[in-house]
Formats: C-alpha cells, structure tokens, sequence
C-alpha cells in the first residue's frame, strides 16, 4: 500500500498548467497575442471545471460502490445524473436556456427531483436492495422521457442542441460554470467523506453495520445528497459524462487499504486528473470539430468495464 493522495496531488499540479497550454493551436505564453486572456478567460476556467467534475464523479462513484459493495455500481444507475439530464433537456426543449443560469437550474432542478424520489421510494429504513431498485426505476424513467423529449422536439434545432448537450463536453464553459459547480461539489464530497465510517462498517454486513450503531436512514440520507451534489452539479454544466465514477475506484483501490472511507478522497483526486487528462485529449486531436468528452470518456470505459466483468468471469471459476 502506498500514500496516493500527495502523489495525485502532485500529478494534478503537473497536470494543470500544462492543460492550460494544449489545445488545437498550442499556446506559447510569451509569443501568443493576448495570452493573458486566452488563459484567464478561456482555458484556466475549462482546466478547473474539468477538476472539479471530476472530483465530483471519482467520489461519488466510490462511496456508491462502498455502499452496494459492488465493484461494478456506478454513481449514473441510480436516476440521479439522468434526472439531471432530463431537467437540463427540458430548458432545452421548452426554449428556457437562452439565459446563462437557466439551463444549469433546470438541471439540478431534475437531479433534486430524483433524489427526492429516490428518498421517498427507498425510505428511511429501506436496504441496499430496495435503494439499488429504486434507483434505477428513477433511472429508467428519467431516461425515457429524455428520449420521448429528443423524439418529440419541437424543430430540428433544438434536437440538435439536445442530443449536442446530451454528449457532454467542457466546450465553452467560463467562471459562472466553475463558480455555479465547484461550492456544490465540495459540499457533496464532504457529505460523502462524512458517510465514510458507516460504508467501512457496511463492510461487515447491514445487521453488523446495525449493530456498531450505524443508522441506515441518516447513511442513505447522506449518499443521496452527496453524490445528488456532486453529480447533479457536473451534469449541470457540462452534460452526461459517464463511467468515471465507474474507473477511478478500481485504479485507486489497489494503492488504499481498500477501506471505503480511504478510498473517496483519493477516488476525487484521481477522478479529477482522469477528466483533465481526458478533456486535453479532446483538444489535441485533429479532428474537423473537437470531440465531445463525454463520448471520449466511454470510449474509455466501455472497454474497461469489459475488462472488469471479463476479470470477475476468471475469478468466479
């Protein structure tokens, strides 16, 4: 076991300031015209947005699979990030996004109204079964009125805006982005490092966990305003991205004493390094338009994921 948190730290602040010098024209900031700016305005804000959807994703996704003690759970089955989607769908589709506000409102609107029904559902006393069934019944449900709204638009344009925004990407984002994500992410990733000593204690089982005094009501509370915050924020701002919540668990893990509440803070970090990376990829690549980091980012995780059940298959044997 090694100490991950100071070496991601340090590859965030490796990372960071060379982000802000790719793109698909490098910049050189003492040649570039009007680098100042380019820098303050354009790629500095895009950088620290990628870090903290990141964060927010590589968090979530552990404390969920710390609580499902299922290394395949991932933060987007459990309705709250496809709520969000359908609310920020809905300014779309409704004309309500011109304003720069509205459209991120919209969203966590959606991510607020699936975590309470999510809470109603599940109940207070509810188990890990019912949560996990609940959440996708609100996952499922978000997901289809999402596609009854693209199925539905009012003209082509809002369509395309719609299926664009449904990709995910960091393309155009500014401070209000990081100012409107980075307090609720923060205050998610706190409430999810809070609920850490229950999840180490679910280890043990629920009766266990019942037993060391855990309350399953204030756990489930904690783990629906957690990652509702710091999902429902992410997907606000830049659209779906998928399956990091899924990844950075797995590559942190081995590198913890897999202790569920050892693993969200570097889980945070890492995520935050694996959506930065990403995101400078999507600039560099020559492509005709820039490709949307959200399609990137499953490209990614579609094999990995594969790899994973592939890996559970060999063991199970």
């Amino acid at each position: 076991m090694t100490r991950p948190i100071p070496t991601l730290l340090l590859a965030l602040a490796v990372m960071l300031p060379l982000s802000l010098l790719a793109g698909r024209v490098w910049l050189d900031p003492w040649e570039t015209p009007n680098a100042a700016i380019i820098l303050g305005e354009l790629r500095l804000p895009r950088a620290l947005l990628a870090v903290v959807i990141g964060a927010g994703l590589g968090a979530a996704g552990a404390a969920m699979q710390g609580y499902l003690r299922n290394p395949l759970a991932d933060p987007g089955l459990f309705g709250i990030a496809p709520g969000a989607a359908l609310g920020a769908v809905a300014s779309l589709w409704f004309g309500y996004a011109a304003g720069p506000w509205l459209l991120p409102l919209f969203a966590l609107a959606g991510a607020a109204g699936a975590m309470a029904l999510l809470a109603l559902i599940a109940g207070r006393t509810g188990g890990i079964a019912l949560f996990t069934l609940a959440g996708m019944m609100v996952a499922s449900l978000a997901g289809a009125l999402t596609s009854l709204a693209v199925s539905l638009a009012p003209n082509a344009f809002a369509m395309s805006q719609i299926v664009s925004w449904l990709m995910g990407a960091l393309t155009d984002r500014g401070w209000p982005d990081v100012w409107l994500a980075a307090p609720l992410v923060l205050v998610g990733i706190a409430l999810l490092a809070m609920a850490g000593r229950a999840l180490d204690a679910l280890t043990l089982g629920e009766a266990a966990a019942r037993s060391l005094g855990v309350s399953p009501g204030r756990l489930q509370a904690l783990l629906i305003a957690g990652v509702g915050l710091t999902v429902g924020s992410g997907v606000a701002v830049a659209g779906v991205i998928g399956f990091v919540g899924l990844i950075v668990p797995h590559l942190v893990r081995p590198l913890t004493d897999r202790r569920p509440s050892s693993l969200i803070v570097p889980s945070a970090l890492a995520g935050a390094l694996l959506v930065l990376v990403a995101d400078v990829v999507c600039r560099i690549l020559p492509l005709v338009t820039e490709l949307r980091l959200g399609i990137a980012l499953s490209l990614i995780g579609a094999p990995f994921f594969l790899w994973l059940l592939l890996r559970m298959r060999r063991e199970a044997l």
